[in-house]
């Protein structure tokens, strides 16, 4: 059964299977953010998620304002693996997915050494069948894990391995959002990525991340990071077999390893997506509704669909880990 806490002004409801919701009806979504901002912002610290319905936030222009209004600040997007649309400055669409296929929940941007606290996001237009949004508890799913992994992975953090071969996922170039070689050099000095240029002008990088962090305003440690999203398996084995027949083990477009560099196998990114799946809730998306997501505390990832879909999407608050 739903149950109902009360934080300051605002009721939140907390349910079971479904993200915590507060159902709000202003006559002026922008001035009920503006004034809803401080305990809205606490009850997605305390929840890891809030779903707000009920605002009417059905077009672009005022959902982004509303977006703006709630972040402390927002971020671009960074050494993408997918395109978005922008819908203006630092305001964007959700990545474009297969909508046949699942999208396995991971932390935006947890591959970077500064990534967003905070993730905002708009539904300008629900899909006819499926397409929710799915999140995780990443503290959860720490517990969920068998304590020798969590262990290695606190210890030794875990690596990601790009090789940009022009065949599949974007160029280096549509990456970086630069075709300078020298600029991109420079970009991943600064951001701690080894670069080694290939035959072809082709590229391949490494980065080594945190797998494990403590939330900065909870203190709980949450498994944060992309290990099963990019790793070679993500698909399942026959998926990475064709990808390796193709690559090979040193050519894969993306895969991860522990901080250490030993490759991780199928046994490890199931048991990971099984804790996914153990700890994920949904909830259907209606038109104008409105999802906040800590990103530290909370994994997300989407359930295949039909129909449209457009979803407006903030990257806020960003954390610098180095």
């Amino acid at each position: 059964m739903a149950s109902t806490g009360r934080l300051h002004e605002i009721q939140v409801e907390r349910r079971v299977g479904a993200p915590a919701l507060l159902r709000a009806d202003p006559d002026d979504p922008f001035r009920w953010a503006f004034e809803s901002r401080r305990v809205l912002r606490a009850a997605v610290t305390e929840h890891g998620a809030v779903l707000v319905r009920g605002l009417g936030l059905y077009e672009p222009v005022l959902a982004g304002d509303v977006v703006r209004m709630l972040a402390d600040g927002l971020m671009a997007d960074r050494e993408r693996f997918a395109p978005r649309a922008a819908y203006s400055d630092r305001i964007y669409s959700s990545t474009r997915w297969p909508r046949s296929g699942s999208m396995c929940p991971h932390h935006e941007l947890a591959y970077c050494d500064s990534f967003p606290a905070l993730m905002m996001f708009v539904c300008l237009t629900p899909p006819v069948d499926g397409g929710s949004t799915v999140l995780v508890d990443s503290s959860a799913v720490l517990e969920a894990l068998p304590p020798s992994l969590v262990r290695r992975c606190q210890r030794d953090g875990w690596l990601l391995i790009r090789n940009y071969n022009g065949e599949i996922g974007p160029s280096w170039a549509e990456s970086f959002g630069s075709g300078d070689r020298a600029w991109v050099e420079r970009y991943c000095r600064a951001h701690a990525i080894d670069v080694e240029w290939r035959p072809g002008g082709r590229l391949r990088t490494r980065q080594r991340r945190p797998a494990v962090l403590r939330h900065p305003v909870t203190g709980v440690r949450c498994w944060f990071n992309d290990i099963a999203f990019y790793s070679e398996w993500i698909f399942g084995p026959a998926a990475r077999n064709d990808l390796f027949d193709m690559f090979g083990a040193d050519g894969l477009p993306v895969t991860t390893r522990f901080g250490d560099g030993t490759p991780i196998g199928w046994d490890v990114v199931s048991r990971i997506r099984d804790a996914y799946g153990e700890h994920s809730v949904r909830d259907a998306w209606q038109s104008g509704d409105l999802l906040l997501v800590d990103n530290i505390r909370t994994a997300h990832g989407r359930d295949p669909y039909t129909g449209p879909r457009e979803i407006l999407v903030g990257l806020a608050d960003p954390v610098d880990t180095t």
